[in-house]
């Protein structure tokens, strides 16, 4: 199978930007990477599918000739897929924006507070501790009468 090199280079350079994009603070780049690498995703099951051929239409020609419909139908289900996520996040960076008149996202306290925990090399105050449900099915009776 020969295979397009642009359009592998192409689809390396749009995942690799959009990887880059997702890892920022800002939601209006997370969501631009989101676009980029969904594209790049697309284009390698593109890619993937093989050469063009005959459309799959039983008794219209030769099996052999027939191009396999099925990355056409994933890259359908992905387009949609991305577009119910870009409208999510376009979503969150609207009342992001109206809230704080910024997009970042902010830290989380808890978090920051593992980390440096993490980083001391000491447990947490709740380590130990069980949830309700788990202390409730302690106290419970067991079935061999202990």
């Amino acid at each position: 199978m020969e295979v397009n090199a642009t359009l592998v280079v192409t689809c390396g350079a749009l995942v690799a930007c959009g990887t880059y994009l997702l890892l920022e603070r800002s939601l209006t780049r997370v969501l631009v990477g989101l676009v980029l690498l969904s594209n790049g995703v697309n284009i390698m099951f593109l890619i993937s599918s093989g050469p063009s051929g005959t459309s799959p239409i039983v008794g219209s020609s030769d099996p052999a000739e027939m191009t396999d419909p099925l990355p056409q139908a994933l890259v359908l289900t992905a387009i949609v897929i991305t577009l119910g996520t870009v409208a999510f996040l376009l979503a969150m960076a609207h009342r992001s924006w109206q809230l704080h008149e910024h997009d970042d996202v902010q830290d989380d306290v808890e978090d920051a507070a593992i980390r440096k925990l993490a980083i001391d090399d000491a447990t947490s105050d709740s380590y130990g501790l069980t949830t309700r449900a788990q202390r409730d099915d302690d106290d419970a009776p067991r079935e061999d009468g202990a």
